[in-house]
């Protein structure tokens, strides 16, 4: 996979690393020479410029690109980013980093962006994984198809344990995509056995309930 990211800083640096450690090849742009800290992430293709230009975007092949991760500092700089490369690239996939939450409602498909991250919504996801065992928690909202990925950690008491994937009724519009055991992701299939302390990443749709999967979860299927 080609990825260009906008942004050497300490976010974008981070993320080259672990795409490059996944074997995909990394672009990073900054219009800043002082980021331009290339030993760090020697392994990545390395350009100075203003990655809200146009001759920028083609300098770097935008168009060929699988995914476009606009990852400053700068909210303004990251929705131009993605709105460039979304409406004259035809990037198939844009990533945005979300730095003031007061902006967050202008990172969505009218800006171009396919995915936004912002990190106090991160941050606050993973407190409340961390101390609400049984708690569904919305880790990621997909702007363009309103998608949701969803964590829950299933506690040990749980109807569920013990049972097998395929014999779960699960709510519609929901997918278990992994479960996450011993710091293990696993690829679900029908035979795999839920377990006490699993964490089960689902990616829903709009409309589906969320109430209703965590009671499954948390309660067991209800009784006829």
């Amino acid at each position: 996979m080609r990825v260009v990211i906008a942004g050497a800083g300490s976010v974008g640096r981070s993320i080259a690393r672990e795409l490059l450690a996944h074997d995909h090849e990394v672009t990073l742009i900054d219009r800043q020479p002082s980021a331009m800290r290339v030993a760090q992430v020697a392994e990545a293709d390395w350009l100075l410029a203003d990655a809200c230009e146009l001759p920028t975007l083609r300098e770097v092949r935008a168009h060929e690109c699988d995914v476009m991760v606009a990852a400053t500092g700068d909210d303004k700089a990251n929705l131009v980013v993605s709105l460039l490369a979304k409406t004259e690239f035809g990037v198939p996939r844009t990533v945005a980093r979300v730095n003031n939450p007061k902006n967050e409602w202008m990172f969505d498909d009218a800006w171009g962006v396919d995915v936004a991250v912002s990190t106090p919504r991160i941050m606050t996801a993973m407190v409340e994984e961390a101390v609400a065992v049984g708690d569904l928690v919305r880790i990621f909202t997909f702007h363009q198809s309103k998608a949701d990925i969803l964590e829950l950690t299933l506690p040990e008491g749980s109807p569920l344990a013990g049972v097998r994937v395929g014999q779960v009724a699960w709510p519609a519009d929901t997918v278990l995509a992994c479960i996450v055991r011993d710091a293990r992701p696993i690829a679900p299939s029908p035979d795999d056995t839920l377990e006490g302390r699993d964490e089960l990443l689902f990616v829903t749709g709009h409309e589906a309930d969320e109430q209703a999967l965590e009671e499954l979860l948390t309660r067991g299927p209800a009784s006829s």
